[in-house]
């Protein structure tokens, strides 16, 4: 019988029955964590290089972690900042801030300090972990202005001893007199504080996404949330015990957190970290490591694919790939996998439903919009209801553009310390994703554009007012509009149309590297055109929509 209502869940029908069947996830990755070194101690937990943690070892440490930074007057939901690579740094502070009661506060390493000033403010964050080399440069001070009163530091060459110039540069450094040691101090053997286990409620990590709105807000993803993810991944996946998974998407990114990490920790498998990306190394520990999934953005693949020495063996060992955060091109699946072998999955998920609400299931293959030629997403897991609705919020026929609305254990309660901008994203608990799309009444779904004006630059959100922001700073700048233009490899790049002030001149490479110094890499304006006025409603807002369909020069 064909379905005629969202409600009906016509996706089920592309499912397994055990794909269907409901699970049980633990309160938290945490409890999944401790069962992991109760019944596979000796197992590697992470693998980074030529080094090794296994997960009494991991334990242990972020048992000194937690304790020390108990000691130093971290307490109970207090917020500890994570701004590091995908080192294993990462995995320890995370595992020791939730043993001692605390909350994440994931930070892209890559911001500048007027974005990562915001994020300590906001979350009025407690305690701060970066890498050495950025608090000498610019953290010290940022943090000087915060709430952070705790500070640790790491080194990428710990852990390791093959020091990749590819990846490491500069050499072992000194934790700074004025910052902790993250790898001393967890060696310190602190015990870590009697504080009770999280719950399913309890605010795992402070998210933050610009989402429908140009100020970031942080989206709080509860222990139950990221159980929740993490166990639906494992049972999809159904990888065979032990399975090792490569962390290809960083550890900050909602993607890297639950679908590689929280994921791999929940079926007590190994993780594999490369410290930050680079196609060359990535392929060398696919063959050292023989990882069985990995997930990343689309533009990795196009790197790993665009590297000369890349063959079918490096991804041999694989028993699923999956893409997310960026447009996936339906040519590019299908060069890969006549490259390589491997097909890429396609997948679909926001920050504020914890990563993933919709998926390739594996042993299927996505079908592409014949009239749109748009790839589909996937279908949305069996305890997921998501709709495409009117401006109204009324359920628009299977086939018809509206926006996608996502129901389900993974939607995030709301934002931090913003309850009105909570109740407009999420009514009644159900996400207003603000992303265009449709979907079949075989249940594939399919997202064909955005409803704002969010552009998505090889996964990563910008929001342009925080580019013009920026632009208006520059002497030589009257009127700036900033807009999501198509890109080859990034599926979207910055472009900034840019009228200047009477008498004054300014090249366009001057304003990208102007913009370059404040923004982070994938922030600023690849492409800039200056225009002697830009096109403005009767009331004088800018109209980017003219902009953005405006025919383009060769650039």
């Amino acid at each position: 019988m064909t379905s005629t209502s969202y409600q009906d869940q016509p996706w089920l029908g592309r499912l397994t029955e055990a794909q269907r069947a409901p699970i049980r996830p633990r309160p938290s990755v945490l409890h999944a964590f401790r069962d992991a070194v109760r019944t596979r101690p000796d197992r590697p937990a992470i693998v980074y290089f030529d080094g090794r943690l296994t997960y009494r070892e991991a334990d242990e440490l972020s048992d000194g972690l937690a304790g020390h930074l108990a000691a130093r007057g971290f307490r109970p939901g207090d917020r500890l900042a994570i701004m590091l690579q995908n080192t294993p740094h990462f995995v320890l502070a995370l595992l020791g801030a939730w043993k001692a009661g605390g909350t994440v506060v994931p930070v892209n390493p890559m911001y500048k300090a007027g974005e990562l000033g915001h994020i300590l403010a906001d979350a009025e964050v407690s305690a701060l972990v970066c890498a050495a080399p950025a608090w000498e440069g610019y953290v010290r001070a940022t943090a000087a202005a915060s709430p952070a009163r705790i500070a640790l530091t790491a080194d990428p060459y710990d852990f390791q001893t093959r020091d990749d110039p590819r990846v490491l540069s500069g050499g072992r450094a000194l934790a700074p007199e004025d910052t902790d040691d993250l790898l001393a101090a967890a060696r310190g053997g602190a015990r870590p504080p009697a504080v009770p286990e999280p719950g399913r409620d309890d605010i795992a990590l402070i998210s933050y996404t610009s989402g429908t709105s140009g100020t970031p807000k942080g989206a709080m993803n509860t222990h139950g949330n990221i159980a929740y993810n993490a166990e639906r991944q494992c049972v999809v996946h159904a990888l065979p015990d032990g399975s090792v998974i490569f962390a290809l998407a960083p550890l900050f990114h909602i993607t890297g957190m639950v679908c590689e990490l929280a994921t791999s920790l929940a079926e007590a498998g190994t993780l594999a970290l490369a410290c930050r990306f680079e196609p060359g190394v990535v392929l060398d520990a696919f063959a050292e490591h023989r990882p069985a999934y990995t997930v990343g953005p689309s533009t990795a693949f196009m790197a790993l694919m665009a590297h000369p020495a890349a063959t079918r063996d490096h991804f041999a060992s694989f028993r699923l790939i999956s893409s997310g955060g960026a447009p996936l091109p339906p040519a590019l699946v299908e060069r890969f996998e006549a490259a390589f072998g491997p097909y890429i999955r396609n997948g679909y998920g926001l920050t504020e439903c914890t990563a993933p609400c919709a998926s390739v299931p594996p042993g299927t293959r996505a079908p592409v919009d014949p009239d749109s030629g748009t790839l589909a997403v996937g279908v949305p897991g069996p305890d997921a209801v998501v709709r495409i609705i009117d401006d109204e919020g009324r359920d628009v026929p299977f086939g018809q553009h509206g926006e996608i609305a996502v129901r389900g254990p993974m939607v995030v309660p709301g934002y931090w310390r913003q309850p009105e901008a909570g109740a407009t994203a999420l009514p009644d608990g159900e996400l207003r994703t603000g992303d265009i799309g449709f979907m079949d009444p075989d249940g594939w779904l399919y997202v064909v554009d955005r409803k704002k004006d969010m552009i998505n630059a090889s996964g990563f959100k910008v929001w342009p007012r925080e580019v013009e922001d920026v632009l208006y700073t520059h002497p030589a700048v009257r009127e700036a509009a900033v807009v999501g233009v198509p890109d080859p490899y990034r599926g979207e790049t910055v472009k900034a149309y840019i009228s200047l002030r009477p008498g004054a001149e300014a090249a366009p490479e001057e304003l990208a590297a102007y913009c370059a110094e404040r923004l982070a890499a994938y922030k600023y304006p690849r492409r800039i055109e200056i225009l002697p006025e830009l096109p403005k409603t009767a009331s004088g807002k800018i109209l980017r929509r003219e902009l953005r369909q405006a025919p383009r020069p060769r650039e």
